[in-house]
């Protein structure tokens, strides 16, 4: 009975470490983006000391299993509805392609990658009831300089190598994606900061993307002991003009009050940004918690923190404006882009991406194009601002697609000059596809997925991303660096392909149909029955019947 009792104990014990380990933790960032937008951003984080996933408290299993069963170090997966406006809006915590996008590091004791990355794409379009099943080694491409990972790696390893990417442009984000999401959750919707995801309401915004980003972070300095971390985002762009008031509040954005923090959260904060009060004024209801001044990288950042305890009544935080009839002038970011389609007819077409640099010193950039197997794109024609051959490029990387297999995939290194609009022209060639590979609403047109610009930014104007040994809204007061590494995308393009009158054989085959069913009939019964003579008393001869004729019109 004692031994029993003792291994009891031990099992409980056992228990109660992993328990321990495992931390949970949920914010939400709130940026005005004067004069009618408001730019909301929530991350729940999940760290977890156990990376084989044997025992799992907090963080969710189904998810730690995929990356363990296909050797995932790294794993970011977005689903984006709408267009980030660069311009006018800054930039994101987190910037995301339209659609859907995929981009993993594998272990570097994996041998067959592409295999892996099949799997891996497969099993996470079952647990996101996605889309991504469609991805394969025709849309997929190893991104050479324009991305790094994110989390703890050995620098010694080819870590390009171990990396697939891909995006899926036509994805789009519903519903049954947002609830299998919230299923990840130690508190999923029913308590916490996630109570106030109502697909209803948010699905219903300019922009909205949800993410889950798994990385290994290091636990100590030396990195010699590694956690994992699972964040789940979202991020939303309201138009203030939809709900008839420049006064937001929680009530108004989400249809309720927010009930309280997650129990298992160990820190539940609400960071709001109010930079722009004394521009454009507005008064929190309720005060925050605290006020934080952020000075980063040449950029001050007003911060009121709320932190969200415990409570028996719904928490609305909202902002009343005073004086709503302003015009302000928005100051650009430091690199600002813009990309669309050159061409007319069917016979040839060039993608055109045009980048400004509004900083005072050069920015060093990576492009990084992803043309699909039926855009071929041709190296010949690549134009720096007009000339084949510019002092720009320091740095280029070309690789050939192939019809059906591999999609063409360009990277350029630049360094843009100060004050200055590079526009990189590359043409293209309309191809003509099997009838079987047109999608349903061929003559909408074809999606071509964003190109990535990666840069390192010396300056956090409007930039409000963390750094990279970061996790939580509080490493980025000032967090001031030599530099800030920014991954950027671009808006997405359409292109129409030579199309078919798909219409045509519709008319075909109901023509045939008709004329088969018309015939059909007579030729049946002429090959199925049988003409037999039935005579009726004696027989009657031609002179006696026309007789009778007259006889019947006489009576």
């Amino acid at each position: 009975m004692w031994i029993r009792f003792r291994k009891i104990l031990l099992l409980v014990s056992i228990t109660l470490v992993y328990v321990v380990a495992d931390d949970f933790k949920e914010e939400i960032f709130i940026k005005p983006l004067p004069p009618t937008n408001l730019y909301v951003y929530f991350q729940f984080i999940t760290q977890n000391e156990e990376t084989s996933f044997e025992h799992s408290h907090l963080a969710p299993r189904s998810l730690g299993e995929i990356m363990s069963r296909y050797q995932v170090d790294e794993l970011h997966l977005t689903l984006t509805e709408g267009q980030w406006r660069h311009n006018k809006w800054g930039y994101p915590i987190l910037d995301a392609s339209s659609g859907a996008e995929l981009y993993a590091w594998f272990s570097p004791s994996v041998t067959d990658v592409d295999t892996h990355w099949r799997k891996l794409s497969a099993t996470l379009s079952g647990l996101f009831c996605a889309s991504l099943n469609f991805i394969d080694n025709f849309n997929t491409v190893t991104p050479q300089m324009a991305m790094w990972p994110m989390g703890a790696i050995k620098v010694n390893k080819n870590v390009t190598s171990q990396l697939r990417y891909a995006t899926l442009p036509r994805e789009i984000v519903c519903t049954e994606n947002l609830t299998p999401w919230k299923k990840l959750l130690p508190c999923e919707s029913s308590h916490g900061f996630a109570a106030l995801l109502n697909s209803r309401m948010i699905h219903n915004t300019n922009y909205h993307s949800i993410g889950v980003h798994v990385r290994k972070i290091c636990k100590v300095e030396d990195c010699s002991e590694i956690n994992l971390e699972i964040k789940q985002t979202v991020a939303l762009v309201y138009d203030l003009k939809i709900i008839n008031s420049l006064d937001w509040s929680f009530r108004k954005l989400f249809g309720q009050g927010l009930p309280g923090p997650c129990p298992l959260s160990s820190s539940s904060k609400i960071y709001v940004d109010v930079s722009s009060n004394d521009t454009f004024p507005f008064k929190l209801n309720p005060l925050p918690d605290s006020v934080v001044l952020s000075q980063r990288g040449g950029s001050d950042t007003t911060l009121a923190i709320y932190n969200i305890i415990p409570t028996n009544h719904m928490i609305n935080i909202g902002a009343e404006y005073g004086t709503k009839d302003k015009v302000l002038v928005t100051i650009p970011p430091p690199l600002t882009f813009n990309r669309y389609v050159l061409g007319y007819g069917k016979e040839f077409g060039g993608i055109v991406t045009e980048i400004k640099n509004n900083y005072w010193a050069p920015i060093d950039i990576v492009l990084l194009e992803n043309a699909p197997w039926w855009l071929p794109i041709q190296l010949s024609s690549l134009r720096i601002n007009g000339e084949a051959q510019s002092k720009l490029v320091k740095s280029l990387y070309y690789s050939p697609g192939r019809s059906r297999q591999k999609p063409y995939h360009l990277e350029l290194l630049m360094r843009l000059p100060s004050k200055s609009t590079t526009t990189i022209t590359i043409d293209f060639e309309f191809v003509f596809l099997k009838w079987q590979e047109y999608p349903p609403d061929a003559n909408h047109g074809f999606y071509i997925g964003s190109a990535l610009i990666s840069a390192n930014l010396p300056t956090a104007r409007n930039y409000t991303s963390l750094p990279v040994t970061g996790s939580t809204m509080d490493s980025i007061i000032n967090a001031s660096k030599p530099w800030y590494p920014a991954i950027f995308r671009t808006n997405g393009a359409m292109v129409s392909l030579p199309t078919p009158d798909f219409s045509m054989p519709y008319n075909v085959i109901c023509l045939a149909c008709t004329v088969v069913a018309l015939a059909f009939g007579p030729l049946h019964n002429i090959c199925t029955k049988e003409l037999v003579l039935k005579a009726v008393g004696s027989p009657i001869s031609l002179r006696q019947k026309i007789m009778n004729l007259f006889k019947k019109k006489q009576d």
